[in-house]
């Protein structure tokens, strides 16, 4: 993981309780997530959708224990709009 990565998730464990360890990503689920940030951006013409996108996969994967790689592949397809209405 990257510097600024690491600092965060030592961060981010001190201020949880969260073991350390748990909040390593691998270069395999960072490229996943920015993967799904960038088409989050550009499917639903606002930039604010990736990082919220990618906040609402962390927040299931803390919820309910499930596989990242699968929550990254439901979060995927489709946009918003294509489903019904992004009102912005």
């Amino acid at each position: 993981m990257h510097a600024w990565l690491q600092a965060v998730a030592d961060r981010l464990s001190a201020a949880s309780g969260a073991a350390r360890g748990e909040l390593e990503l691998s270069a395999v689920e960072i490229e996943a997530l920015l993967d799904l940030a960038g088409s989050a951006a550009h499917e639903s013409g606002a930039r604010t959708n990736a990082p919220l996108t990618c906040y609402l996969v962390g927040l299931a994967r803390g919820l309910s224990g499930a596989q990242l790689a699968g929550l990254i592949d439901s979060a995927a397809p489709g946009s918003p709009r294509e489903l019904g209405g992004d009102d912005e």
